[in-house]
């Protein structure tokens, strides 16, 4: 999801360089900001951070059989 939302970040950005306009707000909405966000949202993904819950298996923790069940 945060890989997602980093490519929206980058795509509206460039689209912004493309029009040549800063949003009425040259401060606040530039190309670098916007660029900052996406690799933020970018890194967050790669670090693991809102990939959601792993495993699964209705709690189950081990793979195959038992240790300790013959």
């Amino acid at each position: 999801m945060l890989a997602i939302l980093a490519a929206i970040v980058f795509g509206f950005a460039l689209l912004l360089d493309f029009l040549n306009t800063n949003l009425g707000a040259p401060d606040l909405f530039n190309n670098w900001t916007l660029a900052l966000i996406g690799f933020l949202l970018l890194s967050l993904y790669l670090a693991g951070v809102g990939s959601g819950p792993r495993g699964g298996g209705g709690g189950r923790w081990y793979r195959g059989r038992r240790p300790g069940r013959g």
